[in-house]
């Protein structure tokens, strides 16, 4: 591990000495800056939420807390830094599509992507869409999508970011991102290196989490150049490192790890020209893990699956009213694992979007898409969405469309249990938003009715063998409302953001809640920035979950709701046109709450975090 971050650190060193002297070089332009865009173009009538730096340094112990505390979604997570699943709008974490620069990078094995393997350390822009997208972005959008996005600058620059930061349990973060553009090339590179004990205090109890500690290593890398004036090439590289030991429960011991080792690159040809677009990507992912039971032991099991993905994309104006946009896919996937052989699938989907936009007030977008996949039949899919701008200060949104998912590696092939008789799972949905700005404030609320069929489930046979099968029915419906406010004045700045969730989702056969899904879950923060003093507080709460089909209450049957809070201080050391020196301190579950995400594996105590963050 050492060798690896010595090696990594030297290619980042040797990165920015380079950018440091073209910089000399060159005259200051116009930035120009590059990233995917169909989200927002082809998304109007959709609940969108961007999540920006400021709210990227608040959260920067996990993506789960990220998304725990700005946004509606609720995760399982099985202790601190543990796998992490998302619940959204209250389907399930295969459900949930995560969009990485552009192309779907869930799990091939379970159709999940744990989020504690997610490093936000060089994503420019995290960006979260509700309701269903399978249209543009393929199996497993049903619930929303969250897209990681990094961002190409062609202007005159040179950044450097370094954040040291110490906490609780012997927590140890070490970041360092370069980014460099000019008018033909620009560049961002980034390290970053976890590694804590985790061996916090369960409250209330005589134990401490014992067999958590964890540490990972994520690197990446982002290359654009102009080679014509209409014409870029761009090359994008992540790669992940990651040893955990699976803690155990409070009633059962553990003495198990996982490792992981995860590896996306991608290659994009980018030309446009004043009545089209053109994009051509090809893309290599790779996903492999192995699992020790005895974690002293030199026996594992594993799996793994190699991607490619060759996709084109044609954005057209047909008039200053209408355009139309083309996408063609072809994946092809190949498995080896120790529990499900050599499984491959190829894949290839052909999607069609029309916007129409007759004026400043009305915008509204058709898409469809085709799936032909080996194995099984795919559904013809379609999304409509509009917006009506009634006034400045008000917007009406509506979507409505079908989504699915295909069975993954694990419900066709997994030995002893698999099933090659699944079919994809679909669902209908329709969302209504209502947006509402007017100068410093900004209010959402959207009401959603998702029915989905065939919905693929493990559970036990009769010789105890867990297997999948297309048996469940289940309808979600609910309501999500957001309020932002910022005022500024006097040189201070006060930002309020909140969000709410009302989520019923059950199975239409027992018309019970499924579990793991809140009631209700709500979370609010309070930002306040004068000169170079700066601080946050954070509030999360969380309703009861079930943890049984059959809805029982109790403390073997289902979760208590809870709050979290957390607070954090900032103050500039260092404030000048070329140099800032931050030190921030935060403070996390700041009222020591007793609670769990998943039954019999409590969260952390309080705990603190301290950072140094560099900029220059």
């Amino acid at each position: 591990m050492k060798k690896r971050i010595l090696f990594l650190f030297a290619i980042f060193c040797g990165l920015s000495c380079l950018a440091q002297t073209k910089l000399d070089s060159i005259q200051n332009l116009d930035e120009v800056v590059l990233n995917d865009s169909k989200l927002i173009e082809n998304g109007k009538g959709f609940k969108i939420t961007v999540l920006n730096d400021s709210v990227l340094s608040k959260n920067n112990t996990s993506f789960t807390n990220l998304l725990r505390f700005n946004s509606n979604i609720y995760f399982k997570e099985n202790g601190f830094g543990m796998v992490s699943s998302p619940s959204f709008r209250g389907t399930n974490a295969s459900q949930t599509a995560v969009i990485w620069n552009g192309i779907s990078i869930n799990s091939q094995l379970n159709g999940q992507t744990d989020f504690n393997t997610i490093n936000t350390n060089n994503i420019n822009k995290v960006v979260i869409r509700n309701g269903g997208g399978s249209v543009q972005y393929g199996s497993g959008a049903i619930g929303g999508s969250i897209h990681l996005d990094n961002t190409l600058s062609f202007s005159s620059h040179l950044k450097n970011d370094v954040k040291l930061n110490y906490g609780s349990f012997d927590s140890k973060n070490v970041s360092l991102v370069t980014d460099y553009g000019s008018d033909k090339f620009a560049f961002n590179v980034g390290v970053n290196y976890i590694e804590s004990d985790n061996d916090y205090k369960y409250l209330g109890l005589d134990q401490v989490n014992e067999n958590g500690a964890f540490n990972n290593l994520s690197f990446s890398v982002n290359l654009g150049y102009f080679i014509s004036d209409n014409d870029v090439i761009k090359l994008y590289h992540q790669s992940y490192l990651s040893d955990r030991e699976f803690s155990g429960t409070t009633v059962t011991p553990s003495n198990s790890k996982y490792e992981d080792k995860n590896s996306r690159s991608m290659l994009e040809w980018f030309r446009t020209a004043s009545a089209y677009k053109s994009s051509f990507k090809v893309a290599y992912l790779n996903e492999h893990f192995e699992y020790y039971q005895n974690k002293d032991s030199e026996f594992f099991s594993f799996g793994k699956v190699n991607t490619l993905v060759l996709k084109h994309s044609l954005d057209f104006n047909l008039s200053k009213t209408l355009s139309v946009k083309s996408i063609l896919d072809y994946n092809y996937f190949q498995g080896e694992g120790s529990s499900f052989g050599e499984p491959n699938r190829n894949a290839f989907s052909a999607t069609g979007l029309l916007q129409y936009n007759p004026n400043s007030k009305l915008n509204i977008g058709l898409n469809i898409r085709q799936d032909v996949t080996s194995n099984f039949k795919s559904p013809l899919l379609f999304s409509i969405d509009g917006v009506y701008g009634f006034s400045k200060y008000y917007k009406l949104k509506i979507n409505a469309s079908k989504n699915y998912r295909v069975p993954t590696f694990n419900d066709l092939y997994w030995q002893p249990g698999g099933n090659l008789d699944l079919v994809p799972e679909s669902s209908y949905q329709i969302d209504l938003g209502h947006v509402l700005n007017y100068k410093a404030f900004q209010f959402n609320l959207n009401t959603y009715y998702i029915s989905t069929e065939d919905l693929i489930q493990w559970q036990p046979g009769a010789s105890g063998i867990w297997s999948p099968e297309n048996i469940a029915k289940s309808q979600s419906y609910g309501v999500e409302a957001g309020l932002n406010i910022t005022k500024t004045f006097n040189k201070q700045e006060f930002i309020f953001s909140s969000n709410y969730s009302y989520t019923v989702s059950k199975n239409d056969e027992t018309n019970k809640q499924l579990i793991y899904v809140p009631f209700h879950k709500a979370n609010a923060s309070i930002a306040y920035s004068f000169k170079r003093f700066s601080m946050f507080y954070q509030h999360m709460f969380n309703g009861e979950v079930f943890t049984t089909a059959d809805n029982l209450k109790g403390s073997f049957y289902s979760l208590e709701s809870y709050d979290v809070a957390n607070l954090g201080f900032n103050y500039k050391l260092i404030k000048t046109t070329k140099n800032q020196l931050d030190l921030g301190v935060n403070i996390n579950n700041l009222f020591n709450e007793i609670y769990q995400n998943v039954a019999f594996r409590p969260m952390p105590n309080r705990n603190f975090n301290i950072q140094l963050h560099y900029k220059f």
